[in-house]
């Protein structure tokens, strides 16, 4: 029993380990990477070596993303493409977390699958307890399974954490739009001083759209993208008041004045709602954990007195 306790503790330290590791990529992109390497050796003044460059860069960079990614597009090739579209669409929604995408997201799952499955095999083959081998693969292949969706919890998790970051935030930024706007700048020059301002998923997303408006793209476009990539609908109505109000040529100011009131009680609203579910979510520990130690805790001593008394006879 010792010994199955040690291997799970292994196992758990390991299946962390991994999970860091294949969800961590770099936050450069390769062509910055080897451009950062380049200019290091030149201000050293030392001669640029290939393979000295290569052999610089880290071991995950040069062995585990390359087998992970050529993992991720040979299934790739089995996965229909709605699949994969949609895992990108639930990448975007989460920020690109670790700069994943679709081939290296579908690797990540594939990866958890054969590690999960492979522990409950190891667990049962090397502990003491004794299963026929079609128990062991039936558990293996569930424990599989979960392992394969894990992933795609964890990806959730990230898209509701940033939704309801950025659903805080809404009204805050809309005020301080408001106010420039009234004060004479322009909607970009508006969203340019949100971004500066704040350090938050919304001001990285205002941040974006103006690059892409500086690069040739359209605001309305770029807005309808932000409003895509984010996914939630108080941005949605945002994004679509703020290019009907452009296309009809209503004064903006007046349109964000009113969408930054309607955000506020759609926020008071929302913290209202979590509050109503409070309660509900309240239970499960009660009934789980306080209820049980609360009915040993009250209904042992007199358990206790009932065995030792002459009652307790009359059941014998």
């Amino acid at each position: 029993m010792i010994g199955v306790i040690v291997i799970l503790l292994i196992i758990l330290i390991g299946g962390g380990a991994l999970v860091y590791i294949g969800i961590r990529a770099p936050q450069n992109s390769e062509e910055n990477l080897i451009q950062e390497r380049l200019e290091e050796f030149l201000q050293k003044g030392e001669q640029v070596d290939l393979e000295k460059l290569e052999m610089s860069r880290p071991f995950t960079e040069r062995v585990l993303y390359p087998i992970a990614r050529k993992l991720g597009q040979a299934a790739a090739k089995f996965t229909p493409q709605n699949a994969l579209n949609t895992i990108g669409t639930q990448l975007e929604r989460a920020g690109n977390p670790g700069r994943l995408d679709p081939t290296l997201f579908l690797a990540l799952q594939f990866i958890a699958l054969i590690f999960f499955g492979g522990v409950i095999l190891l667990v049962f083959s090397v502990g003491q307890t004794k299963m026929p081998f079609g128990r062991v693969l039936l558990f293996s292949l569930l424990f599989g399974a979960l392992g394969f969706f894990f992933p795609r919890l964890w990806l959730t998790s990230k898209i509701t954490r940033r939704q309801k970051s950025i659903r805080r935030a809404l009204p805050d930024a809309l005020d301080l739009l408001t106010i420039c706007v009234e004060a004479g700048l322009g909607f970009d020059a508006a969203m340019q001083k949100v971004s500066d301002k704040w350090e938050t998923e919304l001001s990285l997303a205002f941040a974006r759209v103006i690059k892409e408006v500086q690069l040739g793209k359209l605001r309305r476009d770029a807005l309808r993208d932000m409003s895509d990539k984010i996914g939630i609908p108080e941005l949605t109505s945002f994004v679509a008041a703020v290019i009907q109000s452009e296309q009809l040529g209503v004064s903006l100011a007046k349109v964000l004045r009113i969408q930054s009131d309607q955000m506020r009680i759609k926020r008071r609203q929302h913290a209202e709602e979590e509050a109503h579910k409070a309660p509900v979510k309240m239970l499960i520990p009660m009934v789980l954990l306080i209820f049980p130690s609360l009915i040993i805790v009250l209904l042992t001593p007199a358990a206790l007195r009932l065995m030792n008394s002459s009652l307790a006879s009359m059941f014998k």
